[in-house]
């Protein structure tokens, strides 16, 4: 890690808001719980690099821990307080640990310092004078990779912490040597609270993750608060197309930016054409003036919105509108982002992570500018909370498909104690007029999907589970 001399006001926000601080030039031994995390792990990798002593624990072995491992990282797969015998300096700990984890619990009794992963985002942060928080329901891992891209094709070496795999950086996590620091900002268990950013993103605001949240109110103050995190110097680029969006504009300090499709908006895109396969071209304009021609490879209005947000992110650090075009031009998608898997007798196979009604939409809308006989959507519900709590939108989301196979409910970090299941869903489709069918396992969807779809068909699996496994087996009939 490149060290930074923070301006004042950073430094004055690190000593109040973060009750144990890391000393940077002098390295410690952390411990991760939960560290083969896509967040997790980019983070204990930046922090070995720079000579820190790093180990941690998780439920099971992935690609991820596996490549922790190899930097030299012991993991252990399984939690428990023997794990934390050689007394860690630091624990560091996920949203989805709960308080009786057993590492956590054996921490306090060590009188061990804790720190969440936001809060040690937010520190590693504050080491960087450019740093770019991207908030939002939906797309921040495209519109991170977006300005990673956009930086890297600009030889401007930013450190990258991305919520997918890069192929870019053949991750999720690239360490440079600069000034510039990109990273999402996640909402949930309000994690983006912790963090500082000088340039903050605000892409969209729905409601999501009722688990946590009171309603989309209290979604709405959280993003808020974000907003008023951004450094007075920086700049806070908002979507216009967020409802109220003027009163994220109450009590924030720093300059503010919007984008999107209206003529007013200070970023915005003018004469959108869109090629064969769905993808979009626009002329970038910024203050009202034509700066640049936009040629997008990703597919969707969504991501013409996303690049928008791109665009004026790298303008404000000074990156001139032809060198922004050319990095988003080298853009080509993130995994598990409308990702085309492979063909398979003719029948196109698509995986896309969307697991939120307005993000199902928003594929199923882009698909049908992609070339298909029939879209296929082969949906698995991500968590009983948010199925439960958006079951009628979640109808009305997949019935923009023209076939709907559903599978179970991945649980993720929940127990099933609501009484809530795909069934459920089916009679809502039902209930719509959408016919759909259930199977309880991915061998029975992999067999009736072989004996249904035909040839020129577009099949996507769609969620933010393991669903795309079923895709994968298909392509190796």
């Amino acid at each position: 890690m490149k060290q930074h001399l923070l301006n004042k006001t950073n430094l004055k926000r690190k000593q109040v808001y973060f009750m144990y601080q890391i000393n940077f030039h002098s390295p410690i031994s952390i411990y991760f719980i939960g560290i083969g995390g896509i967040s997790m792990s980019g983070l204990a990798e930046i922090l070995q690099k720079e000579g820190f002593s790093i180990s941690g624990s998780d439920e099971k072995e992935s690609a991820l821990t596996k490549h922790l491992e190899k930097l030299g990282i012991t993991i252990f797969y399984q939690h428990s307080a023997k794990n934390l015998s050689h007394k860690p300096d630091l624990v560091v700990y996920t949203a989805a640990v709960k308080g009786n984890n057993p590492e956590l619990l054996e921490a306090k009794r060590l009188q061990i310092p804790v720190l969440t992963r936001a809060q040690l985002l937010g520190q590693i942060m504050l080491n960087y004078k450019n740093s770019i928080g991207i908030s939002g329901t939906h797309g921040k891992t495209t519109t991170t990779s977006m300005i990673s891209e956009i930086f890297l094709d600009n030889e401007l070496d930013p450190t990258i912490s991305v919520g997918g795999i890069l192929d870019r950086i053949g991750g999720n996590i690239y360490i440079g040597n600069s000034d510039y620091f990109i990273t999402e900002a996640c909402e949930y268990t309000n994690s983006f609270l912790s963090l500082y950013p000088k340039i903050g993103i605000i892409l969209n605001i729905c409601a999501d993750h009722l688990d946590f949240f009171k309603d989309l109110e209290d979604i709405r103050n959280s993003f808020h608060q974000y907003a008023k995190n951004i450094s007075p110097d920086g700049c806070l680029i908002l979507n216009s197309a967020i409802e109220n969006w003027e009163m994220f504009l109450k009590g924030v300090d720093c300059k503010v930016i919007t984008f999107g499709l209206k003529e007013n908006d200070d970023y915005y895109a003018d004469h959108i054409s869109y090629d064969n396969f769905g993808h979009p071209s626009y002329d970038l304009i910024i203050k009202g003036k034509k700066m640049a021609h936009i040629t997008l490879h990703v597919l969707g209005e969504h991501n013409i919105l996303n690049s928008l947000a791109a665009c004026a992110a790298a303008y404000e650090l000074g990156i001139s509108p032809d060198k922004i075009a050319k990095g988003l031009a080298s853009y080509l998608g993130t995994e598990r982002r409308f990702q085309i898997k492979g063909t398979q007798n003719g029948i196109t196979i698509v995986d896309d992570y969307a697991h939120h009604p307005d993000e199902i939409q928003v594929t199923l809308k882009t698909a049908k500018n992609y070339p298909h006989n029939k879209i296929w959507c082969v949906f698995q519900p991500h968590t009983y909370s948010r199925t439960k709590a958006l079951l009628k939108d979640f109808a009305k989301a997949l019935s923009f498909a023209d076939h709907v196979v559903l599978a179970d409910i991945y649980p993720a970090r929940e127990t099933d104690t609501l009484g809530i299941s795909s069934k459920d869903l089916q009679e809502e489709l039902k209930k719509i007029g959408k016919e759909s069918f259930y199977f309880p396992s991915f061998e029975e969807i992999e067999n009736f999907l072989i004996k249904n779809c035909v040839h020129g068909d577009l099949l996507i699996t769609m969620g933010a589970g393991n669903i795309v496994n079923v895709g994968e087996n298909l392509l190796k009939q």
